[in-house]
């Protein structure tokens, strides 16, 4: 059994952060990485462009990039990630799977692995918040004659069987496929579902420099009213495409994807959807609204902070107008010949102690600190503040665990008494 101050378990940008920090406070540790640096990524479709710009894909100590309001490619990302790893000699051990972690009988914790054992005095899950696919109840019920695929296991275009494509699920990830899929001339059906609609660019400025200035970046976990609605909240639409493109349901629907409702259920071979699309398209267009009102709200107090109320309203992207939405699809009758499952991840816990993980099976923390001593976690969505699971999130994170394993450490220092008080005159 091999021994170590600390294991990190993942090698991501949230590990390779996080290793920064101890190294440079000389704290011994490794990361177990179950592939190659940066696996989380490379299991993503290779067309991928980041959705959100370079200024916020940096971390600590790395170079700035050379186009801050660019969007890195997939590859490109993975690139910088392995860069920082060497340069900054991340101990990584690739091809390791972590399988169990557990309290150990003198203290610490021990790491079972497909490659040997460790005991460590901290282990930080750094995996992230996308480790399994999540697939809905409904997906159960699919016809056996349809090829069934997860998002997680898409690549391009040419890799999927012939024939159309019933796309399910409206996030970030099932409309870049659908858009990718229809121009490579797939006939696609979309199923939409809840999310947050928005404009890639308000006023010429990128909606996350919006968000940014607004301080909704800075916004911790203690200051939402609902901390478990905030950590569940839909991603917003957004693409770095082509420099940046804006992307919705209308602009799907403008390039030949077919819309619908919820999917809902079968009919033998045949899909049946919800008569719900246009309340789940306004729904997306007022969650971007409130924020788009929030942006002019800014506006007003910048120009009033500079001593001038003399600018024109942007009232942003004009509301979708969409048609009625296909309620019922044959699925042999229409030629599809994949359904793509853009449904999300789940997060897997079922490895780690129970006493870390809460009865709704995610895992319990405040700030990365788990009710179980010495295991931490990092990169969670809103661990701390709202880009926490975000490249350039993780940093402040990461300093905050580094110190806290440096701080259990340090010997315990020895109380003084304080002197007996001279007595008080009568």
């Amino acid at each position: 059994m091999s021994r170590v101050d600390t294991v990190i378990v993942g090698a991501g940008q949230a590990g390779l952060a996080l290793s920064r920090e101890l190294s440079a406070a000389g704290v011994d540790h490794v990361l177990l990485e179950r592939g190659r640096v940066a696996q989380r990524w490379r299991d993503r479709w290779p067309s991928l462009t980041l959705l959100t710009p370079n200024w916020m894909n940096r971390l600590p100590g790395d170079a700035p990039l050379d186009d801050p309001d660019g969007y890195l490619t997939r590859d490109a990302l993975i690139g910088r990630l392995e860069a920082y790893a060497a340069a900054h000699r991340a101990p990584v051990q690739e091809r390791t799977r972590v399988l169990d972690v557990r309290p150990g009988h003198r203290g610490g914790l021990l790491v079972s692995t497909d490659r040997g054992s460790w005991r460590a005095r901290d282990v930080v899950v750094a995996t992230g918040a996308a480790d399994v696919p999540r697939l809905p109840a409904v997906a159960a019920g699919a016809p056996g004659s349809v090829h069934q695929l997860h998002a997680a296991g898409y690549t391009t275009p040419q890799a999927l069987p012939p024939g159309g494509v019933l796309v399910v699920g409206a996030g970030p990830t099932g409309q870049q496929l659908a858009l990718e899929l229809r121009r490579a001339g797939r006939e696609v059906v979309l199923a939409a579902g809840r999310h947050a609609r928005m404009a890639r660019r308000h006023r010429g400025a990128d909606a996350w420099t919006w968000l940014r200035r607004i301080g909704e970046l800075d916004r911790t976990i203690d200051e939402v009213c609902d901390p478990v609605a905030a950590r569940r909240a839909a991603s917003l639409v957004l693409s770095g495409a082509e420099g940046g493109r804006d992307l919705d349901l209308g602009v799907l629907e403008r390039a030949g994807v077919l819309l619908a409702g919820r999917l809902v259920g079968w009919d033998g071979a045949g899909a049946r959807f919800g008569g719900d699309l246009a309340a789940i398209a306004a729904d997306a267009d007022a969650r971007m609204r409130r924020l788009l009102h929030r942006f002019e709200a800014e506006q007003v107090r910048a120009h009033a902070q500079a001593g001038s109320l003399a600018f024109d309203a942007a009232p942003g992207p004009a509301p979708l107008r969409l048609g009625p939405g296909v309620c019922a699809l044959d699925l042999a009758a229409a030629g599809i010949g994949t359904i793509l499952w853009a449904t999300g991840f789940a997060r897997r816990c079922d490895w780690l102690p129970a006493a870390a993980v809460g009865p709704d099976g995610e895992l319990v923390h405040r700030r990365g600190v788990t009710p179980v001593r010495g295991l931490l976690a990092l990169g969670l969505p809103f661990q701390h503040r709202r880009t926490s699971h975000m490249i350039g999130g993780v940093g402040a994170d990461a300093a905050h665990l580094a110190r806290r394993i440096v701080a259990a450490r340090r010997p315990a220092a020895v109380a003084v008494p304080a002197p007996a008080a001279a007595p008080v005159a009568a």
